[in-house]
């Protein structure tokens, strides 16, 4: 099998834009207690599922310190985040008590040992167990609204993902409008129509 066939086969494992993923159930780690829940019981707000490789690693505390540097402006979204690794929820309270930056975090800290939620949204690693730096988006309806996904030495931004957060939130309660390239709120919008083709 080429690469280039490996790689078209991985791509189709990510969930398609509008679909619903699996309701499965997880344990989550947050304010120091261990609980399961599953994706359901966030509908009615947005969600953030923030896929890492792994605890006590390095470029993962620096994303996750950032998530909870600006977690106070994703709950103002009415959106909710959870990071998501493939370590128990066990070695997550172990990294909280160690790390001083993981101890900021106040999100749930999702466990995924069995891989099934990594599967699920396509980043699982098989040969390394690991998940893909992958980040996905749930509107209030729990459907996938918008995803990215970096190869695992390249860290992402909470602020860009804010901006990205608050276009969604834009074009789900303005139907008809689109957001252009940087667009932040505040700043004017495009309505599609022919008359625009070939002169913006």
């Amino acid at each position: 099998m080429k690469n280039e066939d490996i790689f078209l086969e991985e791509f189709t494992n990510f969930p398609q834009i509008g679909n619903k993923p699996m309701n499965l159930e997880f344990e989550i780690f947050q304010n120091n207690k261990i609980n399961k829940t599953k994706l359901s019981k966030y509908e009615g707000k947005w969600l953030v599922l923030f896929f890492y490789p792994a605890d006590f690693t390095f470029v993962c505390p620096t994303e996750l310190e950032d998530m909870a540097d600006n977690y106070d402006k994703f709950k103002k979204l009415g959106a909710e985040i959870i990071s998501v690794s493939t370590d128990t929820a066990f070695v997550h309270k172990a990294w909280h008590d160690d790390s001083p930056s993981i101890k900021k975090i106040k999100y749930p800290m999702a466990a995924d040992p069995t891989g099934n939620l990594s599967k699920e949204f396509g980043v699982y690693i098989e040969e390394e167990g690991l998940a893909l730096r992958g980040t996905f988006v749930l509107n209030p309806k729990g459907e996938l609204a918008f995803y990215e996904v970096n190869n695992n030495d390249i860290g992402r931004s909470s602020g860009e993902l804010l901006r990205k957060l608050e276009a969604a939130i834009f074009v789900s309660t303005h139907r008809g409008q689109v957001c252009p390239a940087s667009w932040t709120p505040g700043k004017k919008t495009l309505k599609p129509n022919v008359n625009l083709i070939g002169k913006i």
